[in-house]
């Protein structure tokens, strides 16, 4: 089985789950992975497909520069160019991109300030955080609307071959090395937004039931 089609099952598969979590409203978000190193090359979602279907033209292959390879009547994804960026950067062999309620929630709480920062949490031990006073601290940028730009402030806050970035009031973009580790890091941000976003309403709540008294 060549290289490009173990990849495409792969990058199906993953596509076939997050879809299963209702993790992409209105055709929204994009997935990729690395096909070959020199010369890069890489699967990407094509732009405006319904990701809950699977299909022959779900895919294409995009070059370093972030064009297709081949002649096709395929669109990538919008943002085709932080893929490339983070596969320029990096050795990483996977990028996710989803738009969920929780993580546009915690980017509009948190966005002011320009990250979120997570402590005491167990599952921050899957973005390779370990040590007992661990911290980890996921970014926040700027929803430019101007591709270019918004892969220039992403491009500053990529310096691993793993990593997560929020969008604000966007999605989160999160790699990993391969396939695998990516969805990981994925789900573990995912968990996290939402324990952090029920806290705070559950904090909200008992605030307020003290104050009556």
């Amino acid at each position: 089985m060549s290289a490009i089609v173990e990849r495409w099952h792969e990058l199906t598969e993953m596509k076939e789950e997050l879809a299963g979590r209702d993790w992409f409203f209105g055709t929204s978000g994009n997935l990729s992975i690395k096909v070959s190193a020199d010369p890069l090359t890489f699967l990407i979602t094509a732009s405006g497909k319904d990701k809950r279907k699977t299909t022959n033209e779900d895919f294409l292959l995009i070059d370093q520069e972030g064009n297709p390879v081949e002649k096709t009547h395929l669109k990538p994804s919008a943002e085709t160019l932080l893929h490339t960026v983070l596969y320029n950067q990096t050795d990483a062999g996977c990028c996710l991109h989803v738009h969920t309620v929780d993580n546009n929630v915690i980017s509009e709480l948190y966005g002011d300030e320009g990250k979120i920062v997570f402590k005491k949490q167990e599952l921050i031990k899957a973005i390779g955080k370990w040590e007992e006073d661990a911290e980890l601290i996921i970014p926040i940028i700027h929803n430019h609307a101007h591709i270019p730009s918004l892969a220039e402030e992403f491009s500053r806050h990529v310096h691993e071959d793993y990593g997560a970035v929020l969008i604000r009031n966007h999605g989160i973009t999160v790699w990993g090395r391969n396939g695998f580790e990516a969805k990981k890091i994925l789900e573990a941000c995912e968990f996290l937004f939402s324990y952090q976003v029920k806290l705070l309403q559950l904090q909200a709540a008992k605030n307020s039931k003290l104050s009556i008294y």
